[in-house]
């Protein structure tokens, strides 16, 4: 089946000369993107409903070997990929495999169920990372034991040496030739210009071949998210009617988000996502949490799980049709003398957006000193250099405590966490001994290694790191603590930023008086607070970084000293 070439162009409101949103000659009109050497190339995106475009993403090969290297306490194991291989009667050859791989299994289990219930800390076991490390990075040489002293003073000890180390250097943006010439699809398929007569960022994409197939039978969000199935169904039965029929082609309206919300985890982004899509001109996804940017594009399902088939662009995009839908229906209706303005805008509230950079060091070789070449928002900028996020903190110590309630084992314990932070600071520590903070924070490694998510409360090296490319204008920064204490008021900064109407006293006591969502859970209140040494270890350990963030957004709040008020009763 013939498939045509994309032949729409339009424009976005700082383009001096704005395009009509249905132009173009016949045939294919090239999009142009830098590229490596001062070359320019004209990308062609070709797309069908029975195209494998995305098909052929999905199988992109990986840059990947096995290391059959000894495993050191940094180490990781680098994997490749097979594709899954259809049942024949040939397979019972490899039942004798099959059964030493389980076997195999069973034994592992064994050691670490042994290693667990023995509570032995002598040594750390470690199941190998599913992202492979830059060679030049060397992890696997540093020798590293835990210590078991505990005592105060050694405590102290290590937090000096890991404050001595706190530095915050700039960091090198990459070039856009870099980022098209990674991610070359991605570039192909997302216009550099969007339609001039709409607030959120859309355009149209021409179709061909049969219009009337199922053309989210591949997405992979449809397939294997039970949240967004119902949307896609709908979705399917109403995908016909709203195509465009121009000059003889199909054309079908494409979104990408308007605002982001971007972290972080255990600081109130469910209840500030639940809030805002209340307010009449916001839409957003059924799934509140895509994780495309920092994980499903990479094949990344869970970090623990290894990888699985990559999210193609288009996977992402279908998430945002319903609200597309939305938007081309009062666009059509405002060119036909409708007073309604084209004013809905789209968001997302994927919380680790703004600090998950973990699988650079799977995808991208040519490091610097152990420092990620790229970032997510380099490539969000790239394509949406007017994008708006938000990002809401609380408290790094109560974040850390509320993570590790949240997302930790059974026999949770007051002692247990405590160790678990003892045992990451020393991971930390023994991590910047030999590479620069930033290489620590990014490190894929040793965040898996970390019993618990220390890195994430480190906010001031993420929030400078996004206004490298973002202007501070398009960042908002709000507190847990004080969304918590006012909502009204937190609500009307978020509306305010993102250009919202005004709304009635009623609407407005709908989306501020609704009970906060996500709160902790009841056994994890029992537990009480932590441990007064644990709070005054890690007061001690984010103490610097805290003094960092109040002075980059020049508000004492974020300092959360000992008058702020912890927010526990939000998760």
């Amino acid at each position: 089946m013939k498939v045509q070439t994309y032949s729409a162009t339009f424009s976005v409101r700082p383009c001096p000369r704005p395009t009509p949103c249905l132009s173009g000659s016949e045939g294919s009109l090239p999009r142009t993107w830098g590229l490596p050497g001062g070359a320019m190339a004209h990308l062609h995106y070709k797309y069908s409903l029975l195209s494998s475009a995305a098909e052929e993403y999905r199988k992109r090969p990986l840059p990947l070997q096995l290391d059959y290297a000894p495993l050191g306490v940094f180490a990781v194991l680098e994997v490749q990929r097979e594709l899954q291989r259809p049942w024949t009667p040939m397979s019972c050859l490899r039942r004798p495999k099959l059964y030493g791989f389980i076997f195999g299994l069973t034994v592992i289990f064994l050691i670490m169920a042994s290693y667990v219930l023995s509570s032995e800390r002598k040594g750390l076991l470690l199941t190998p990372s599913p992202y492979h490390a830059d060679s030049s990075l060397n992890l696997g040489t540093l020798p590293f034991n835990f210590s078991s002293n505990k005592d105060r003073s050694h405590i102290t000890q290590v937090l000096r040496q890991i404050l001595s180390k706190v530095e915050f250097s700039p960091r090198k943006v990459p070039d856009l030739r870099m980022l098209v010439h990674s991610e070359p699809h991605m570039f192909s398929v997302i216009p550099r210009h969007f339609l001039p007569d709409v607030k959120n960022p859309c355009w149209y994409e021409q179709l061909s071949g049969n219009v009337s197939a199922d053309p989210y039978r591949r997405n992979l969000y449809s397939l294997y998210s039970r949240q967004s199935r119902a949307t896609f169904q709908y979705l399917r039965s109403s995908f016909r009617k709203h195509l465009l029929f121009r000059d003889g082609k199909f054309f079908r309206i494409r979104c990408l988000p308007y605002f982001y919300i971007i972290g972080q985890p255990k600081c109130g982004t469910t209840d500030l996502y639940d809030r805002l899509r209340l307010h009449p001109d916001v839409r957003v996804t059924a799934l509140k949490e895509p994780h495309w940017w920092t994980r499903k594009r990479f094949g990344i399902i869970r970090p623990s799980d290894g990888l699985h088939a990559r999210y193609p662009v288009e996977d992402y995009l279908d998430l945002f049709d319903l609200p597309a839908h939305q938007i081309q229906d009062r666009l059509l209706a405002n060119n036909s003398g409708s007073s309604n303005q084209a004013n809905i805008i789209i968001g997302e509230a994927s919380a680790s957006t703004m600090w998950d950079n973990n699988a650079w060091a799977y995808f991208y070789d040519n490091a610097t000193e152990g420092e990620p070449p790229f970032l997510i928002q380099d490539f969000i900028h790239a394509l949406q250099p007017e994008a708006r996020f938000i990002a809401i903190l609380r408290d790094p110590v109560e974040r850390l405590y509320s993570d590790y309630l949240y997302f930790g084992m059974a026999n949770k314990s007051l002692e247990d966490f405590h160790e678990k932070v003892w045992e990451s600071l020393q991971l930390f520590d023994a991590c910047l001994q030999e590479f620069s903070m930033r290489a620590c924070v990014y490190n894929s490694s040793l965040n898996n290694a970390m019993p618990v998510r220390l890195h994430v409360g480190l906010y001031v090296v993420y929030v400078l790191d996004w206004l490298s490319v973002f202007g501070r204008d398009q960042l908002l920064v709000l507190r847990l603590e004080d969304h918590a204490a006012d909502r009204t008021l937190s609500m009307h900064k978020v509306f305010q930023f993102l250009s919202l109407r005004s709304l009635s006293e009623q609407k407005e006591a709908e989306i501020t008086k609704r009970p906060a969502s996500n709160t902790r859970r009841l056994a994890d209140k029992n537990l009480g607070p932590m441990l007064p040494l644990t709070r005054e270890i890690l007061s001690d350990f984010y103490g610097p970084f805290n003094r960092k963030l109040a002075n980059v957004l020049q508000d004492d709040s974020f300092l959360w000293d000992t008058h702020s008020k912890p927010a526990s009763r939000s998760g």
